[in-house]
Order: C-alpha cells, then structure tokens, then sequence
C-alpha cells in the first residue's frame, strides 16, 4: 500500500525575536505580561511589520518551503504538488500557492497548486488532503505543504489584543510517496461549524465586505474580535476528537508518542494533556519563542520538536488544530 512519508521539514521567522517590553515599546499597546507569559505562554515573537522587513505571507512560505526542501534533499522541480494552508493569503487571488510555485519552479510545470483557508485548522487539513493526493496518484511522488501566517499585517494600531498574540511564521514538510513500510500519514478526524463565524476574523476586503472609504474610516477593517471566543471551547473540543481519530484509526492511546496542539495557548494544552490523562513530556509546546502563528504553528511545533529529538523515527504522532469559523482538526501519522 502506497504511503505519504514525511522526510522534510523546515521552519521560518522573521526578523529577530521580538519580546513583550519591546513590544509594548514599539506598538504603544499595554497588556497584562504575566500573564501572557505564565497563561498564554507567549514571551517572544518574530513580526515582519514592526522589524522594518518587507516581507509577507509568499515569503514566509517560500523560505519555509526551501528549507524542508533542503532537509529532504529534495529537487524543488520534482514536487507535483504544492499546497499553501493559511487565512492570511498573500492575495485574495492568485492563491499564494502558485505565487511559491513559481517562485520554488521558476515557471510553468506539471503541479498542481492550490490553498487551504479553514482558519488557523488549515494545515491540519491540507496535510491530508496532501496525503490522499500522493496515496492515489501514482504519478505524484513529492508533495510540499506550507502551513503560514501573517496575521499582524492586519491588525490595527493600537489593538493589544491582536498585538499580544499574533505572530508571523512559516512551518513547510515534504511528503514522499512510499510503497510499503510503516511510517507514513495514518488517518484525519474533523469538525466544522458554520454557525460560528462571527466571532474572529479579517472580515473586511472579500465580496461581502469590500474595502471601501467609509469602512476605514469607521475602523472595519483588519483582523476583528466580534465576540469573546469561549475559553475552555478547545478543552471540550480537542480530547474527544483526539480519541474519535484514534478509535477511527484502530490504535489505541497507549500507542500514541507525541502530541502537537494549536499554539494559542499554554494553559489550555495543559488542561487538554490532563483530560487525556497524558503527561506533558508527550507535547512540544513553541508559542514562548514564537507567539502565536496561526495556520503556521503546528508545523512549526512539529520541525521544533523533531529537530529537539523529542519526536523520532518511528513515533505515532497526533496533530490537533482549531481556527475560528469554527473548523477543527487532527491528523495521525507515523514518523
């Protein structure tokens, strides 16, 4: 049986790291920072905007990309596949795989590009779908996914909120088509619900909401916080999707190595690792050295935790994501 192997990964930031007194410093936002870092967990950042760099979403994802690249010794012009999952498009259109294909390629091949928007779940959810490519298409041998954000070029001044979070990043694997052997991308469990999409987002600029005079001038625009989001939303959601996946899968928990989390929050992965009765040493946790990151961050965590040794060749892995709107997902894999 065909599988989608892992063989490279590669993580991006840019700038130096950036830390809450500076940050502070430079945004003219105030914000609590013990609790940041204790709770939340955050200390550092890299932000492109408030480090003078003129670099955005294409970017990021390009330079992650060639870094996993590298890592997998890996010709960019023999990927077929190209997905970039982010909410934070370098474009509304094209999609900014193409812009990375072009970039990676230098021109017109035979891949195929496209993006995966579910809000900061985005990666979770193309690593699968770039699984399912390369299982079925015996044509396809690489695969490139970019998981990257760029969510504070759309906060505006003077939001501590978004300022305190947000964070630029990129995180890329290479996905290889292998026949035989055990390691490989095993299965993916997902949620979605519409109904929520009110309650964080960049509204303004897509055909509902066009970007017009009066709507910057009336502040609608950037990133919004509509509604408070629910604080123990993910305590509820993650540990019975985790356990639906692995039920899915037919492995049992005591299998399971790692755990990697969307990185928004220290004290919630705590509580997650709890309710599932798993130790913290079975999780990576990143947001300290790069805040938040969005679609960025499991990859990120992912390429941390391989190169500190903390998951080997060989290990069951579960990857579990949540982005507003609501959408929610995990994947299993084996390293």
């Amino acid at each position: 049986m065909s599988k989608a192997v892992i063989i490279g990964t590669g993580l991006y930031a840019p700038g130096e790291p950036i830390d809450n007194a500076t940050l502070k410093k430079l945004t003219g936002v105030e914000f609590d920072t013990e609790r940041q870092e204790a709770r939340i967990g955050i200390k550092k950042r890299h932000i492109a905007r408030l480090s003078g760099l003129q670099e955005s979403t294409a970017d990021f994802a390009e330079k992650a990309a060639r870094r996993a690249l590298g890592a997998a010794s890996v010709d960019p012009k023999d990927v077929g596949l190209f997905i970039v999952a982010t909410d934070t498009p370098e474009y509304i259109s094209p999609a900014t795989s193409i812009v990375v294909q072009g970039r990676l390629q230098g021109g017109e091949t035979n891949a195929k590009s496209f993006d995966v928007g579910a809000s900061c779940a985005s990666f979770v959810e193309a690593l699968d779908a770039a699984a399912r490519h390369i299982m079925t298409d015996a044509s396809l041998r690489y695969a490139v996914v970019v998981g990257v954000y760029n969510m504070p070029a759309y906060i505006r001044d003077g939001d501590a909120f978004g300022w305190s979070i947000f964070a630029d990043g990129a995180g890329a694997v290479v996905l290889e088509r292998q026949e035989g052997g055990s390691s490989g991308y095993m299965d993916g469990a997902f949620v979605t619900d519409g109904t929520q999409w009110n309650f964080v987002g960049v509204y303004a600029g897509g055909t509902k909401l066009p970007v017009t005079h009066e709507r910057l001038d009336s502040g609608e625009y950037g990133l919004q916080l509509l509604q408070r989001l629910p604080g123990d939303r993910n305590v509820k959601l993650w540990p019975p999707l985790v356990l639906r996946l692995l039920e899915k899968a037919g492995v049992p928990q005591s299998a399971v190595n790692h755990y990697l989390f969307t990185q928004i929050n220290k004290s919630v992965i705590e509580q997650v690792m709890g309710v599932l009765g798993e130790p913290l040493e079975k999780t990576t946790m990143v947001m300290d050295r790069y805040g938040y990151t969005g679609s960025g961050c499991i990859p990120m965590a992912l390429h941390e935790a391989i190169r500190a040794g903390r998951i080997k060749k060989g290990d069951l892995v579960v990857l579990v994501a949540s982005g507003a709107g609501l959408a929610v997902g995990a994947s299993l894999l084996r390293m």
